[in-house]
């Protein structure tokens, strides 16, 4: 018996792709990866650690300068605001009453960064020289 007119194929030839050899490339590039991205050392900075684990204790003599700067650039020095040119005159007061006080500048986000600098540079012509930054 005859086949309809679109049906001429072979059953006995049914032709099927072998995914074996793909399998086979794709394990090997899968090992090759895993194998060289475990020997990649990064680049990074060596950081030293403190030998102690415990905090130091604060003396409470060493008591810092701290100088806030409010979200409308008012400066507050000692809980008493302060004009920005009698910034450096303040510091050098507390500085003088306690030299190993460090200057920690606390600005609030929405001041602007030039009161900020104006403050660093008063400090460091009042003679201290560790100054910090603190979030409010």
């Amino acid at each position: 018996m005859r086949r309809p007119f679109g049906n001429n194929r072979d059953d006995d030839n049914d032709e099927q792709i072998n995914l074996t050899p793909m399998l086979d490339v794709v394990f090997i590039m899968l090992i090759f990866f895993i194998v060289t991205a475990t020997f990649v050392k990064e680049v990074g900075i060596d950081v030293n650690q403190p030998d102690e684990d415990k905090p130091k204790t604060i003396d409470p003599d060493k008591k810092s300068i701290v100088v806030r700067i409010t979200n409308r650039d008012r400066i507050i020095i000692a809980r008493r605001d302060v004009d920005w040119r009698s910034v450096r005159a303040n510091i050098e007061r507390l500085h003088a009453e306690n030299p190993e006080a460090p200057v920690i500048i606390q600005p609030h986000p929405d001041s602007r960064t030039e009161t900020m600098i104006h403050i660093m540079d008063s400090a460091r012509l009042a003679g201290v020289y560790n100054v910090s930054l603190a979030g409010m």
